[in-house]
């Protein structure tokens, strides 16, 4: 079981790390997620896409691995709105020009495992 959990980590924090990225790589995708009312969109991008790698590589360490658990699970709970808000209103996924309804409301409908998955990975 031990074994599982520590490929599931990396798995996870490779995960996120790799999302990291394409918030670089698909900037004006993912600020276009944001409301209208957000100031500096593509920096508020850049800026979750460090914390993102950040996170990924504290849930690494044992030392952080617990601390980093939790930071995550907030971190996801922080970014959910704006999940929401580009299921809501159609918005494609990032890296895309049109992305079916269904399909958009699959992210905010799978962060509540994303969390689950971090917080029992970093016990």
């Amino acid at each position: 079981m031990k074994t599982f959990k520590i490929m599931a980590l990396y798995l996870f924090a490779a995960g996120f790390f790799l999302a990291g990225v394409a918030h670089f790589i698909y900037d004006t995708g993912f600020a276009a997620m944001l409301p209208d009312f957000v100031p500096f969109k593509l920096e508020v991008v850049y800026v979750t896409a460090i914390i993102e790698w950040m996170l990924s590589l504290f849930l690494i360490f044992p030392q952080t691995r617990r601390l980093a658990g939790i930071a995550t699970a907030i971190f996801l709970l922080a970014v959910l709105p704006a999940n929401i808000y580009a299921a809501i209103h159609g918005i494609p996924a990032p890296w895309s020009e049109e992305t079916n309804l269904t399909a958009l409301w699959i992210r905010p409908l799978f962060q509540p495992l994303l969390i689950w998955w971090v917080l029992a990975v970093s016990k």
